[in-house]
């Protein structure tokens, strides 16, 4: 089977090399040509153009977006739907507002090409050896889709969240919590480090990796930070935004929901761009661990 992927940032070239090893043709485009090169010596399929990417791809077209959120996933759709016939499939597998994939979705199906919004967690890692996805699409084409989530995810690790919308909707509320995660681990930190005792936080961290009720992979990743510089030195102590926390925010407001852990850890991220904060630091070092994000260096 061909899939064509349309943005190799840190993610989409990631899942395109998932997706080849686990036995799919991957056809590439990017703006930037030597993304495209780069991938060509990877195995993987280059196109120089939306029109020649299509014309390489099989009867039914899969179409998999990995682009930042916002009007350009428009735009390249508007682009595609010329080149498309009638139960092609567009993938939208990047951080889209849940509002704007039901706009997308009820667009395209009026003129008959199905949509599918995939909400993608587990980073750059788990794009590349297994991620995790929440998939919103209708059963028909959920159907047909479904052996590439099931080749390309960990074992139980996608899942048909439900309607359109529902895929990116899920994943909006996964950061939030990701954020409030986050946000208690670099506070925990900051206890430790303002008490009189010496202690080391790498170790503490490794301590709490196993068995303890707080283990798991950010504590795991909060170890390997701590390894790679013990007191977090090299880093300033901002913790950039990308849009997900808010919406979770914003949709808890609108359905009358109290979200305080949540909402606290996207104040605490305005908060970071006007003073020093060691959790800052932990926060921002643990998104470059996990996403590869950029942390602003001293």
């Amino acid at each position: 089977m061909k899939i064509a992927m349309i943005g190799l940032g840190k993610m989409g070239f990631n899942l395109a090399l998932n997706l080849k090893d686990n036995n799919y043709d991957v056809v590439v485009y990017n703006r930037t040509k030597s993304k495209v090169d780069e991938a060509v010596k990877q195995g993987l399929l280059g196109s120089g153009s939306l029109e020649e990417m299509t014309s390489m791809l099989g009867e039914r077209k899969v179409i998999w977006l990995m682009i930042t959120a916002g009007n350009i996933v428009d735009d390249v759709i508007d682009k595609l739907v010329p080149l498309l016939n009638e139960h092609d499939i567009i993938i939208d597998g990047g951080n889209s507002h849940y509002e704007d994939s039901v706009k997308r979705f009820r667009r395209l199906e009026e003129i008959g090409i199905d949509f599918v919004d995939v909400g993608t967690s587990g980073g750059i890692s788990g794009a590349r050896y297994g991620a995790c996805t929440m998939i919103g699409a209708k059963k028909e084409v959920f159907s047909y889709i479904e052996p590439i989530f099931k080749d390309i995810c960990v074992e139980n690790g996608y899942m048909r969240t439900g309607e359109n919308g529902t895929g990116h909707f899920v994943k909006m509320v996964h950061n939030g919590i990701e954020y409030a995660m986050m946000q208690a681990i670099g506070e925990g930190f900051e206890i430790l480090k303002n008490s009189d005792f010496a202690l080391n936080y790498k170790d503490i961290a490794q301590v709490w990796c196993n068995g303890s009720v707080i283990r798991g992979w950010l504590m795991d990743l909060t170890r390997s930070m701590f390894e790679k510089d013990k007191q977090l030195d090299g880093i300033k102590d901002i913790i950039h935004s990308s849009g997900e926390g808010l919406w979770t925010v914003l949709e808890a407001l609108k359905l009358r929901v109290p979200a305080p852990a949540i909402t606290n850890s996207l104040y605490k991220r305005f908060e970071s761009e006007q003073e020093e904060s060691f959790s800052a630091k932990v926060v921002a070092a643990l998104r470059n661990e996990f996403g590869g994000h950029k942390v602003e260096k001293k």
